[in-house]
């Protein structure tokens, strides 16, 4: 069996990585912040098979050479590591863009030392959709790249943050011959594994509690996290895979989602305002030609993803 490495494993995407990768009898290894947080990591543990099979390592994504003991000797590196925008964050240098951009630089540099057969990159389909003819040229696919200047313009850092780190990841795959695939997932949706809900899942809950004051003036592709785990081994294992890999399901407006669960679950004060936030609201839609030629079965769709995200919320009492 080989034996793999999942970056920042307490992450929505990664922990259920991490599982799932249990699941299948794999040996994990998963990189954290903290090993001994029993609050942070704790859960990771009590997954099937993670006593006999899972290894846990600090690193830290600005952190040169951090992540060398954790990567050297697998066979494959899944790296999910991301930071995502905290709401009113002043200084999103040194909170969002380095972290983002330096700690991929600094796990495929330490993928690249210890030669590993092949790394999966968890980018997004912000490094895609973000550009002045987004509409015109939809369906998006693989060849289309978010527009820097797009981004800087309308403040969105988020999806500065991933299409640069994303195209410095391609240039150090290029130049080390590393055996790189990318997955692309658009708006990630699904229950809960960690005990508390991380930053998506925390906007769908404050959206649906209507504790934000407003709702966000974005369109965009939503996706279950149960097909982003299987379209991340799918990239790793099928040996066709290559190159970016979108991974969405249907697009639609905030208020559109916010109408379909007023609809199912009317006893909740979701939010009625919408942010006058401007640049993240283009209609667009995504091509996912690519990764059904894979043999990725039809995607979730967008009342699966959010029927067991409320669910979940519900069970676990934050509803």
């Amino acid at each position: 069996m080989p034996e793999y490495c999942v970056t920042g494993g307490t992450g929505f995407i990664a922990a259920y990585l991490v599982k799932a990768l249990l699941e299948k009898g794999h040996l994990v290894r998963t990189t954290v912040r903290d090993p001994v947080d029993v609050g942070k990591v704790g859960f990771l543990w009590e997954l099937n098979g993670a006593k006999e099979r899972l290894k846990m390592f600090r690193a830290d994504l600005i952190e040169e050479g951090s992540f060398n003991e954790a990567i050297q000797g697998v066979d494959g590196v899944f790296h999910t590591a991301s930071p995502v925008l905290v709401p009113h964050d002043d200084n999103v240098q040194a909170t969002l863009i380095d972290p983002c951009i330096k700690g991929t630089l600094n796990v495929l540099t330490s993928c690249s030392k210890a030669r590993v057969k092949r790394v999966v990159l968890t980018s997004s389909c912000s490094s895609i959709r973000y550009r002045y003819d987004a509409e015109q040229v939809s369906p998006l696919n693989e060849s289309h790249w978010s527009d820097p200047e797009y981004c800087k313009n309308y403040n969105l850092w988020y999806a500065y943050a991933k299409t640069t780190a994303e195209k410095e990841a391609w240039r150090v795959a290029k130049e080390s011959g590393m055996d790189l695939v990318v997955v692309n997932p658009s708006f990630v949706v699904g229950p809960l594994l960690a005990p508390q809900p991380t930053s998506t899942l925390l906007m769908i809950l404050a959206i649906t509690k209507g504790a934000r004051g407003e709702y966000p003036n974005t369109t965009v592709g939503f996706v279950h996290i149960d097909d982003v785990v299987s379209a991340h081994i799918l990239a790793m294992e099928e040996s066709k895979a290559s190159g970016r890999l979108i991974c969405s399901s249907s697009v639609a407006h905030w208020s559109q989602i916010i109408e379909m669960l007023r609809a199912k679950y009317p006893s909740y004060s979701y939010e009625s305002e919408c942010s006058s936030q401007k640049g993240d609201n283009n209609p667009h839609s995504m091509d996912t030609n690519k990764i059904a030629q894979l043999g990725f079965p039809p995607f979730k769709t967008l009342e699966k993803m959010f029927d067991d995200c409320i669910t979940s919320f519900q069970e676990k009492g934050f509803l």
